[in-house]
């Protein structure tokens, strides 16, 4: 009896298919993109469905890339009908499996362990994989594919390479029939982990497959990727340790909190210290609601491609683990001064919280007054309890109400993009 321990399961195009099933469309056939048209004048396409696919369109392309002489639907994203829709089926992986077996990768992706499941089932992986994927479509009807695999690389490489392209979407590699299969495919990209950089310096020195990475000189390769060359010579050969019990057991050493967005337009030295300002803000009101303190800040800025000014990058150090506005949002202005480049046109700003630990007491320095930041502190929790009551739009700064400010529009999204309903 075929034993494939892990599974993969992704949902197919799946805010496409979201938005058919919402149409009473079929999935897999009908024409549709989900985009933003009033994002920008040529906005990406955050899905195309299989049918479009199969006419060439590529998934992730722009709007304006797709031929005149396709009709097709576009849907406004809806990421909160999304992520309803993504916990529904969660509730199905755990129909059959307990949570302590299931990661969620992402919010069409899951793995499953489902080895300690065939006997109390009487099935196999492909049974159990099939079982699912149909209770998915019943219940929801959004269409799935599966990948197998007798170890967590295996299953994700199963789902990209060969359950995608199957006629009933389901893919099963061991670590032979992987390298029978698998060995010469081209290009590397096409293989989980392996980026367009990581692809390019294994080129240079001759590498072009799965086949030639694994007979290549370990020590070479740790040279040039550190420990990634590890991890890179153990895909080669098919091999991957880690399991779903091990993630889920997985305690970083540190933790960070950030925000990041990738601007609109290109936005000026100001308008940029203006974005910074909104985005502190917002970092400060989320340390609080967590009961977190953090000790650093760092600051990446990305320009446009336009110019050809480097990213910047730069960290301040607090006076004391806060999470004060009053203290961290100075100290990211200033930091910003330092290192943004004036003249030079922003289109990326990320902002992280380094160090970030349970608040346990409130610090002061010499240098502040606790009277102002506990009124501060007041402040902050207030505007919480009023957007958890009102919404997160409820309460907004006058900076926020600015021209080139984010923050009112960003507070109807998620992740970036229309929250919808």
């Amino acid at each position: 009896m075929e034993s494939y321990p892990f599974l993969v399961i992704d949902l197919k195009s799946f805010y496409a298919s979201v938005e058919c099933v919402e149409r009473g469309l079929d999935p897999m056939t009908a024409n549709l993109v989900v985009a933003d048209p009033d994002r920008s004048k040529n906005p990406l396409c955050l899905a195309v469905t299989p049918a479009m696919k199969k006419l060439g369109v590529p998934g992730r392309c722009r709007l304006q890339e797709i031929p005149g002489s396709i009709n097709y639907i576009v849907a406004r994203p809806r990421m909160k009908r999304y992520l309803d829709c993504s916990a529904r089926i969660y509730g199905i992986y755990l129909k059959y499996l307990s949570r302590d077996d299931i990661h969620v990768y992402s919010v069409d992706e899951a793995f499953l362990h489902v080895s300690p499941y065939l006997s109390l089932y009487q099935m196999t992986s492909r049974e159990l994989a099939r079982t699912i994927m149909k209770d998915i479509l019943d219940s929801t009807g959004i269409p799935a594919a599966c990948g197998m695999g007798t170890n967590l690389y295996l299953a994700k490489v199963a789902l990209d390479l060969t359950a995608k392209h199957s006629g009933d979407f389901l893919g099963c590699l061991d670590e032979k029939t992987y390298r029978e299969i698998l060995w010469n495919h081209r290009p590397l990209t096409d293989f989980w982990r392996i980026g367009t950089g990581t692809a390019r310096k294994l080129a240079a020195v001759g590498v072009t497959t799965m086949g030639e990475l694994a007979h290549f000189d370990e020590d070479v390769l740790y040279q040039m990727f550190g420990i990634d060359g590890e991890l890179l010579m153990d895909h080669a050969w098919g091999r991957e340790p880690v399991t779903i019990a091990d993630i889920k057991a997985y305690a970083p050493k540190s933790r960070h909190l950030t925000s990041g967005q990738v601007l609109m337009k290109d936005y000026s030295y100001e308008s940029g210290k203006l974005i910074v300002k909104e985005m502190m803000d917002q970092l400060c009101l989320d340390l609080v609601r967590k009961n977190l303190v953090t000790d650093s800040l760092t600051l990446n800025i990305g320009y446009s491609r336009a110019c050809s000014t480097d990213p910047a990058r730069g960290t301040a150090s607090l006076p004391m683990e806060t999470n004060a506005d009053a203290v961290m949002i100075p100290s990211i202005l200033r930091l910003y001064e330092k290192i943004a480049t004036p003249g030079s046109p922003i289109r990326r700003i990320n902002i992280s919280c380094n160090h970030v630990v349970p608040e346990t007491c409130l610090q002061y320095s010499l240098f502040d007054s606790p009277k102002s930041l506990e009124r501060a502190r007041k402040l902050q929790q207030a505007v919480l309890e009023i957007r958890d009551k009102y919404g997160k739009g409820a309460v907004m700064k006058g900076v926020d109400l600015l021209e080139d400010a984010t923050a009112r529009q960003r507070s109807q999204q998620i992740g970036g993009h229309r929250r919808g309903e």
